[in-house]
């Protein structure tokens, strides 16, 4: 229930692609893959996320893609043109 009234309060479902340097190996990147419902486009709960990544862990932040989707939405309505009854 708890998600349903985020969405309804305006959260959409948000992806971060982060891309970190390896601690071991600082000139190689991998690949983090965060999602959660937050709000567009000030981004609090990924900022706090980053800043807990930031304080916490050793591989140093390279960059971060985000997209961010809309999950409740108005009803799309198409007419349908004929009808096929099948026994």
């Amino acid at each position: 229930m708890r998600e349903l009234e985020l969405m309804l309060n305006d959260y959409r479902l948000t992806t971060a692609e982060i891309l970190y340097h390896l601690p071991d190996h600082p000139s190689l990147l991998q690949a983090y893959v965060w999602q959660e419902l937050d709000i567009a486009p000030k981004f609090p709960v990924l900022h706090k996320f980053l800043d807990f990544w930031h304080r916490n862990l050793d591989g140093k932040l390279h960059s971060v893609k985000i997209t961010t989707a809309g999950l409740v939405q108005p009803a799309d309505m198409r007419f349908v043109d004929g009808e096929m009854v099948v026994h």
